[in-house]
């Protein structure tokens, strides 16, 4: 796959969210699972690895850290601070001395003694933005992360956070059916020389088509909570995928190949780190990096689904009032 930066690195377009290894989506695969398809995703090429603090309460963290310890000079690698697991229960906390604590947490459990890219996985709305930054400056200039990274933020808060240091990467949500990057924070990163790094490219396995029965979701399983994933915008969103499959076969690829093409397309600041469980969905995941579909075929695919055709919030009400994020009328 061709490279793209993030930061002062070079990477290729498709890493790895390890967020579903053991966190959100029901019951965990086994470690030895996991950490097979964390050494596939880097023999396949793979080198931008995503993490956070919250993912499994800190077990995410220490299951990578155990998995790539050998490669890790080799990857890229990214955490996040600013939610995290308290006695059992998640909690957005962005104050300076909470984030200064948690990087020393993630440095442990990735056995690591840098971090390459952190990020800001929340912003308490209560904690300035520039206190909150002022503390990422400080891991900066302390070695213990090599760049600063926000996510599900506003392009106005991007760049009030970029006037207090420098931002390397904004994460957020962008799909086919989640656009809303497009109202202003694409745009904002392309002339910050931001990298946007897109989280769920495949709509938390929709577009993939592994999730067209969601009577068997676990009941742990975090999308249950998600409109888009009940009814009935369920079944009128699974005959927009049967569209969008129709015309991927006809490309000769997946839907799923045709929506990580279609996102990568949209600008060549653009990253996507999908998830998966399933080896065989990896190797399909990298193997979009290296297609080359036609412009009509992009388009056609994002016509089918957009935010004009979905149905349903990418949110529940409670959890949209964490985000940042401009939303479309």
């Amino acid at each position: 796959m061709a490279q793209r930066k993030i930061g002062k690195c070079s990477v290729p377009p498709i890493g790895l969210g390890c967020m579903n290894l053991n966190h959100g989506y029901g019951a965990a695969p086994e470690e030895a699972s996991a950490t097979a398809l964390l050494h596939e995703a880097f023999d396949l090429g793979v080198r931008h690895f995503d993490t956070a603090a919250l993912y499994g309460f800190g077990s995410n963290e220490k299951l990578v850290g155990r998995a790539l310890r050998g490669l890790r000079p080799e990857i890229h690698l990214a955490s996040k601070c600013g939610v995290t697991g308290v006695n059992g229960k998640r909690v957005i906390d962005s104050r300076p001395e909470t984030l200064m604590r948690t990087v020393e947490e993630s440095l442990l459990s990735l056995q690591t003694d840098h971090i390459d890219l952190y990020y800001l996985h929340r912003w308490d709305k209560s904690v300035p933005m520039e206190d909150c930054m002022g503390a990422m400056s400080r891991m900066v200039e302390q070695g213990k992360i090599g760049a600063v990274g926000l996510s599900e933020v506003s392009a106005a808060t991007l760049r009030r956070a970029h006037a207090t240091h420098p931002v390397s990467a904004l994460q957020t949500e962008y799909s086919l059916w989640t656009r809303n990057a497009e109202i202003a924070v694409l745009d904002a990163c392309r002339e910050l020389g931001v990298t946007f790094v897109a989280f769920s490219p495949l709509a938390r396995g929709f577009l993939s088509g592994s999730v067209l029965d969601i009577t068997q979701l676990g009941e742990n399983d975090i999308r249950r909570n998600m409109p888009r994933f009940q009814e009935p915008n369920f079944s009128a969103n699974k005959l927009l995928y049967r569209k969008l499959a129709a015309l991927a076969e006809q490309a000769g690829c997946t839907a799923g190949q045709l929506s990580l093409c279609w996102l990568l397309h949209q600008g060549e600041h653009i990253i996507s780190i999908p998830g998966t469980r399933s080896v065989k969905h990896l190797r399909e995941n990298i193997a979009a990096g290296d297609l080359q579909l036609a412009p009509d075929t992009l388009a056609a695919a994002g016509q089918i689904i957009n935010q004009h055709t979905i149905h349903g919030a990418r949110y529940g009400a409670a959890t949209q009032m964490e985000i940042d994020t401009e939303e479309f009328a």
